[in-house]
């Protein structure tokens, strides 16, 4: 969960976002919520001049390198945001997180929308390169607004030693051939009609055993 979104004053702006409701402190109370914040995690302070994703580009495009975010002067911090992309992650794979829940319009948590880019408070559909990089591992992306549907998703609150995440590696599966040849998966029971085994030699009779003299 966006550490803003718990009350941490970690916005661009030194400031929090707080959710205040009974969804989240029941998450709280049960130990459930891992908080985390890209930017502090990519390396940037608080508080820290605003930031967008160059006009026209995508998450997809930075997480690419194809693209930059930048600070209204010009500054390139492209390099925390990813750095603190990947840092999320491996907190979410370290956790067994499922549902991550994200401040919206943010160059790292947008979901739906972020800032376009020119710095006048204009937003376009899109989203932040965290957002894009947990939803594109596999994790369930909500914003503030969607809390009900991250209700229903369930929330892992330790590894589940069955997943194959935890073992040694993924389920093996029937890719349809064996030495080569295809085959159903199924082993072949032996065919009813089939003849008999030819029989191997006779046995060779015992020696006579003497007689007493």
């Amino acid at each position: 969960m966006s550490a803003c979104l718990v009350g941490r004053r970690v916005r661009y702006d030194g400031r929090a976002k707080t959710v205040e409701d009974a969804l989240v402190e029941g998450w709280r109370k049960e130990g459930r919520l891992v908080v985390h914040c890209p930017e502090v995690a990519g390396g940037l302070p608080v508080p820290r001049p605003p930031a967008e994703i160059e006009p026209g580009a995508t998450a997809a495009d930075v997480l690419a390198g194809r693209a930059r975010i930048l600070t209204p002067d010009g500054q390139d911090v492209t390099g925390h945001f990813v750095d603190g992309a990947h840092a999320a992650l491996a907190t979410a794979r370290a956790h067994e997180v499922g549902v991550a829940l994200l401040k919206e319009s943010s160059p790292s948590c947008g979901l739906h929308e972020v800032y376009d880019g020119t710095f006048t408070g204009h937003k376009r559909p899109g989203e932040g390169v965290t957002a894009r990089l947990l939803a594109g591992h596999g994790i369930a992306v909500f914003t503030a607004n969607e809390r009900p549907g991250a209700a229903v998703r369930p929330i892992p609150r330790e590894p589940n030693p069955t997943s194959w995440r935890a073992t040694e590696g993924p389920p093996r599966r029937n890719t349809g051939f064996r030495n080569g040849r295809p085959h159903s998966g199924r082993r072949r029971s032996p065919r009813r009609d089939a003849p008999p085994a030819p029989a191997g030699p006779p046995a060779r009779p015992a020696a006579d055993a003497p007689t007493p003299g």
